[in-house]
Parts: structure tokens; sequence; C-alpha cells
């Protein structure tokens, strides 16, 4: 069912996979512990639940709302070397985890750090400080939708992105990502069906 479902490791399995992990679990007990009930009775639910993964999958891959439904957004931990209090403690993270996950990453102090992202899979991106003073590509726009976190933390605004692409005469429905990085827009278009 892993193979079907497109699993590599079960470290980067979501909250909705993880679930499935569990009734599939469940439902291969049910038929190993009582002999009499036909083996049909765990394959048919199997089966609904794997065709239900796959369907949620297909979903959250073309649509944003499904995907955030489903998919937390990374919460940024540092930020330009400084660590975010607030959203560690909306996280229910602690000092100990950050400074257990650098030590992960072979990083000696939080002083190295420019950026440190939390995945919704619970590991610690990071992205130590450049020598050159590069910034870290932010994404402004994902699948048309525009990023306001990351405006606010760019210091810009909705009518700079607008005029942005107006001067390169991009609807913003087209845009399947930009990012901003070293003060400039950077844009990927949908390919033209």
């Amino acid at each position: 069912m892993y193979r079907l479902m497109g699993k590599r490791e079960i470290g980067e399995l979501g909250v909705i996979d993880l679930i499935v992990s569990f009734l599939v679990a469940e439902f291969v007990t049910i038929s190993i512990e009582d002999v009499k009930i036909s083996i049909f009775y765990s394959l048919i639910p199997l089966a609904i639940l794997m065709l239900c993964q796959i369907s949620i999958s297909h979903l959250s891959m073309r649509s944003k709302k499904v995907r955030s439904l489903f998919d937390e957004k990374p919460s940024v931990i540092i930020n330009r070397g400084k660590i975010n209090f607030p959203e560690m403690l909306k996280q229910r993270y602690n000092i100990e985890d950050l400074l257990s996950q650098l030590r992960e990453k072979s990083i000696k102090n939080i002083e190295e750090v420019d950026y440190a992202l939390l995945e919704s899979n619970g590991r610690l991106s990071v992205f130590k400080k450049d020598l050159f003073n590069k910034e870290y590509p932010l994404p402004i726009v994902i699948d048309g939708i525009i990023d306001y976190e990351t405006l606010i933390q760019i210091r810009k605004n909705e009518n700079w992105l607008h005029k942005e692409l107006e001067t390169k005469n991009i609807e913003l429905d087209n845009i399947f990502y930009a990012f901003y990085r070293n003060n400039s827009l950077y844009i990927i278009e949908h390919k033209s069906t």
C-alpha cells in the first residue's frame, strides 16, 4: 500500500498519512486476530482508505485550500538571526528542542543561523548566515495566492507586488511560484496547456 500511495520514508508522513497508517494497522490486526472473519472484511476498508488517501493527495496538489486544510505551513523559528519566541510558544517548541535540532545539523551556536523553519513534519530546516550577505529566497506567491507574511517580512505591500506584476505583464493567477531575493522579484509561471 505504501508503494501505491507513494511514500518513501515514515519521517515524511503528514497528519493524514499517519492516521491512515494507524487505520491500516488496525484493519490488518482485526483480520489476523479473528480467523472466523473473512479477509475481505479487512481488504475492502483498506482499499477504500487507500483510495481516499490518494484522492486527498491529488486534491491537495491541485488546490491551495485543500492543501492548507491538511498541511500546516512551516513556522519561522529564527528570522534574520533572531529567535521568534512568540512562534515557538505557539508551536509548543522549546529552546531545548531548537538547540537539539541545530546540533543535529552540526550547528554549534544560534548565531550561525540566519533562518530556521519548523516544517509541518517536525523537522527543522536551517539556513546558515551567508558570508556574502545574500538573502535566501522568500516565497511571495504560491499557486496564485499571495503570502502576506512574507510581504510584511520584506517590508513591502500588495500594491508593490501588483505594480511589479504589471511591469512584467503577468497576471497573479498565472503565477506558479514567485519569490523575493536580493531586492528582486523572481517569477515562475504556470505552463500554458
